[in-house]
């Protein structure tokens, strides 16, 4: 049993950010008997986000996350889910195929304030167990037990368009360095409500472009998507491997450690937790530097190699990625042990590890001294300049005239940067 970490367990645990990584640790601390006080600069919790569909994956680990959830005494329940076991995958050249498990691969929820979204779930977990939330505060680092802030550098940008719809359920994954630079888009539809995102890993000057294709070829290839534009919506992803994950008794969590795959840009599971792991800690029930380097770093490391790789070749390599999923998918009857195969981290990832991390990582100090490994927001290349068809500029006036009658664009956004969302503005 490992001592605690607080002198004084009457002390109140103090949390910077109120956020998924920063309510869990809170829930488990106050189900531990311990007083948890969280500040948050926003209005409410999930506040960052405007309705925008995430998934939580299921494969890192091989154990379903909500089953880890609730042996932990988190209720997933608290907030919507949906399941799912299939989705389509869009290869380069639009071939589409269909990856399948008689697991559950993943779940979509939906990020926000309203009521039925992951960060409200857990904000009344948090509550019914006497955690102490406090809106519209600021607090420095420097007087905090946990920090859950959000990211604030930039390395990835997503972009977006909420909609109406009546198409069912659905996800697809599109792999297609044209229209997401370095990245992938996605079209997801829950109970009416749609969204279709392009992720950019190479910094565009007019990131609405990107969009206004993508949606073009979701037009094309799903010819029975009706949509109803509502608003877009953005947001951006800062990914580094930190030194060390706990400073001078001080944990960071989620995105302000840097916790989200490299690969796909998925943070929710990493989050949470890490979260979970730094209330164990405090309460003296495991060590969280020795946990996140044993559970969660070799995951972040294996997608660094990923990331590395797929940048350089581009599609070709998403091409190859695709059909070998197929055929492995075939062989096992799964398609997900091909995702778990991704991540494990054997010999072959250790090797390229090193030349990913001198080829695409910066080196960085943090401001309480910790060193980090970045990956900056990438330079655009010849291949992304290219003239917009058609039907895309025709979805570009169309979403100049809906902002006209009240559509709006939401960002995300924790730094002090206004380069992206401004951006995003002028182009529409």
């Amino acid at each position: 049993m490992f001592a605690y970490t607080m002198s004084n367990d009457s002390k109140p645990i103090v949390i910077m950010g109120a956020g998924l990584s920063g309510l869990a640790a809170s829930i488990i601390l106050a189900k531990g008997g311990r007083k948890v006080i969280i500040h948050d600069i926003r209005s409410d919790s999930g506040a960052r986000f405007d309705g925008d569909f995430q998934g939580l994956e299921n494969w890192t680990t091989g154990t379903d996350f909500f089953d880890e959830l609730r042996e932990w005494g988190i209720e997933p329940n608290e907030f919507k889910s949906t399941e799912f076991h299939e989705m389509d995958l869009a290869h380069p050249d639009d071939e589409i195929t269909k990856p399948w498990s008689p697991r559950v691969a993943f779940r979509v929820v939906e990020r926000g304030s309203d009521k039925h979204t992951i960060d409200q779930g857990l904000k009344r977990l948090a509550i019914k167990e006497g955690v102490e939330i406090r809106y519209k505060s600021k607090i420095k680092p420097e007087e905090c037990d946990i920090i859950a802030a959000g990211p604030k550098d930039t390395s990835a940008v997503a972009y977006g368009e909420i909609f109406k719809t009546s198409f069912p359920n659905h996800v697809t994954f599109q792999l297609n360095d044209k229209l997401a630079p370095g990245a992938y888009s996605y079209l997801i539809v829950i109970d009416g409500i749609g969204l279709i995102c392009t992720c950019l890993w190479r910094k565009q000057s007019n990131s609405s472009r990107y969009l206004n294709e993508t949606i073009n070829w979701y037009e094309k290839n799903y010819p029975e998507l009706d949509r109803t534009p509502i608003k877009r919506v953005g947001g951006k992803g800062d990914f580094a491997i930190h030194s060390s994950y706990k400073s001078e008794n001080k944990y960071y969590v989620g995105e302000a450690g840097g916790l989200q795959d490299f690969m796909w840009g998925f943070g929710m599971r990493y989050a949470i937790t890490s979260g979970i792991l730094a209330a164990k800690d405090i309460l003296g029930e495991s060590d969280y530097e020795s946990e996140i380097k044993s559970r969660l770093l070799p995951k972040l490391k294996t997608s660094v190699v990923n990331r590395f790789l797929i940048n350089r070749v581009g599609d070709r390599a998403y091409k190859k990625v695709a059909k070998y999923w197929m055929k492995h998918q075939k062989k096992h009857g799964d398609g997900l042990v091909f995702m778990e195969m991704l991540y494990n981290w054997g010999i072959f990832r250790r090797f390229i590890y090193f030349f990913a991390n001198l080829g695409m990582l910066k080196k960085g100090v943090t401001k309480d001294g910790r060193s980090i490994r970045r990956m900056p927001f990438r330079k655009a290349l010849k291949r992304d300049v290219w003239e917009p068809s058609e039907r895309a500029i025709e979805i570009g006036q169309e979403w100049k005239e809906i902002r006209k009658d009240g559509g709006k664009i939401s960002f995300s956004n924790d730094s002090d940067s206004n380069s992206i969302p401004n951006s995003l503005e002028a182009s529409d």
